[in-house]
């Protein structure tokens, strides 16, 4: 994902996690708060509760590229953490798809 579409600093995810909306699905937390920028920015989280390093950062690789594919659809002007749940690193790719697309649907992401 290319960087102008990135969270990276911490503080950014504290604003989001502190201002935004969350919704809830079973593999993953979608946080969005309004950035009032050209372009929305994601960020995603994966706690120590998920196992290792490893499987941490694969959980972050698989949602970077559930949100990739999805990208051009998404409302300009937002700012996105998604927060994996450990009940993500047993389901299949397109689980994990849909958990998105139902999540970016249910906040009312997708561009009109």
């Amino acid at each position: 994902m290319n960087r102008k579409y990135r969270l990276t600093n911490s503080s950014d995810f504290q604003r989001v996690r502190r201002t935004g909306k969350s919704f809830a699905h079973p593999l993953a937390i979608l946080i969005a708060s309004a950035n009032n920028r050209p372009t929305s920015r994601f960020g995603f989280t994966t706690g120590k509760a998920l196992g290792s390093a490893v499987l941490r950062n694969r959980t972050k690789r698989l949602l970077r590229e559930a949100i990739r594919g999805q990208l051009a659809a998404i409302e300009p002007g937002w700012d996105i953490v998604i927060i994996a749940r450990p009940k993500i690193i047993e389901s299949s790719w397109n689980e994990i798809q849909e958990a998105i697309t139902n999540l970016i649907q249910r906040a009312e992401l997708f561009g009109k």
